[in-house]
């Protein structure tokens, strides 16, 4: 399993190993996760995937199927639905997803404005921060490499099955967001954002938690507003520089010093997610051979 070593000690490794009787019990109560659903959702969702002329899928495994239908929580047409939803996005921005592998986007990674704390939070979800404030030049990493990397490390992150169950939270930290900065959100991208989190990734997205905000981050949310559903919007939070209310939402443990918390694991940095990820390349090559057959939708 992918893992990160720090002084010899493993501070982050991919869990694929199957869940703990805890999560399985949680997977039982919000997602229909029992044994006799799961199989019939597999057998239908196996069906409907077969029948798609215009999509490459590896069908044959449980291990894609439960991918989608965890999030979708076992109603085959609805994971159909999110598979289609997923492709098709992906050749809609075919300019961000075509031969997107962790190789080609170290840029990102040397800047370290992108990292998943090594802890899960108190739900056993996994934690993404990105820092788009004073440690962002974002005349040297774009927009577009930070949305790359988050899409990589989703994609890791969805291989998961404790993670497909719980789900993730977003931490976004503005920090010193400039008027420069705040100029480099455009509304296309905004909604390529949100069309991605609400219907284009096989992730459950528990919140979207914003810190260290300044008043110009208002000009920046102005662009995403239009495009927000309701059941994303309310996980949006807002906590400036409230570590009480940050806290309501994720416990401190889960979370580094400068948050508040009281978290006893190393942080990891960008280029140690850049080597694990780039061990993991042959997975992402698989991701991109899969999808919607050429003249297909």
């Amino acid at each position: 399993m992918p893992r990160i070593e720090v002084n010899g000690k493993q501070i982050f490794r991919l869990e694929l190993e199957e869940p703990s009787p805890e999560i399985k019990e949680k997977a039982r109560r919000e997602l229909r996760e029992t044994p006799d659903i799961v199989e019939q959702s597999k057998k239908e969702l196996r069906d409907l995937l077969r029948d798609e002329e215009g999509l490459i899928t590896p069908y044959e495994y449980d291990q894609y199927l439960m991918r989608y239908l965890r999030p979708t929580k076992f109603y085959p047409e609805s994971a159909l639905k999110l598979i289609k939803d997923y492709y098709e996005f992906k050749i809609k921005h075919k300019n961000v997803y075509e031969g997107l592998l962790p190789s080609k986007e170290k840029n990102v990674f040397t800047h370290d404005i992108i990292t998943v704390l090594p802890k899960r939070d108190q739900e056993g979800r996994r934690i993404l921060v990105l820092s788009l404030g004073k440690k962002w030049k974002h005349n040297k990493v774009s927009l577009d490499e930070v949305y790359k990397a988050a899409v990589m490390f989703s994609e890791a992150a969805a291989l998961e099955p404790e993670t497909q169950i719980c789900g993730a939270q977003i931490i976004f930290d503005m920090d010193g967001l400039s008027l420069q900065q705040t100029w480099q959100f455009t509304p296309p991208f905004a909604k390529r954002i949100v069309d991605w989190l609400q219907d284009s990734i096989p992730l459950r997205i528990k919140g979207l938690q914003i810190i260290n905000q300044p008043y110009i981050f208002n000009m920046v949310f102005a662009l995403f507003k239009p495009f927000l559903r309701e059941k994303l919007k309310s996980r949006i939070i807002f906590h400036g520089s409230d570590r009480k209310s940050l806290h309501q939402q994720l416990d401190p443990s889960c979370l580094p010093e400068e948050y508040g918390g009281t978290l006893d694991i190393p942080l990891i940095h960008g280029l140690e997610w850049y080597d694990m990820l780039v061990r993991m390349e042959p997975e992402f090559e698989k991701i991109n051979a899969y999808g919607c057959k050429k003249g297909a939708k």
